[in-house]
């Protein structure tokens, strides 16, 4: 049974910090890549950022200097250090792992809100 199992959500104020963590059983993990999504209300759920199995990284635009994703094929999880957040970064974020576009599995999401 694969498991994706996000944490680290939460509310934190305009210019804090977070640190997603997403679990993954059930697959081998590094040969998947490995993305976070967002959705907030009322909008698409859309990338944040994602890292191939070999490591490579993309960014949205939205996270190219504030995000960092990364990942431990030892502990199969991946993370992502969000830093100066904003309100409009509140939203549900996702765990994805993708090994093709016909094979791809999701976590449950994990809420994050920002605001003071």
């Amino acid at each position: 049974q694969v498991q994706l199992v996000e944490s680290g959500g939460g509310l934190v104020q305009p210019g804090g910090s977070l640190r997603l963590s997403c679990a993954v059983s059930g697959i081998t993990f590094k040969r998947y890549a490995m993305g976070w999504y967002r959705q907030a209300p009322g909008k698409q759920r859309e990338l944040v950022a994602s890292i191939t199995s070999g490591g490579s990284t993309n960014y949205a635009d939205s996270a190219k200097g504030r995000f960092a994703i990364s990942r431990d094929n030892a502990k199969n999880t991946v993370y992502l250090q969000m830093n100066m957040l904003k309100p409009e970064d509140t939203a549900i974020y996702y765990c994805n792992a993708r090994f093709s576009t016909t094979l791809t599995y999701w976590g449950q999401g994990t809420q994050v809100t920002v605001s003071s």
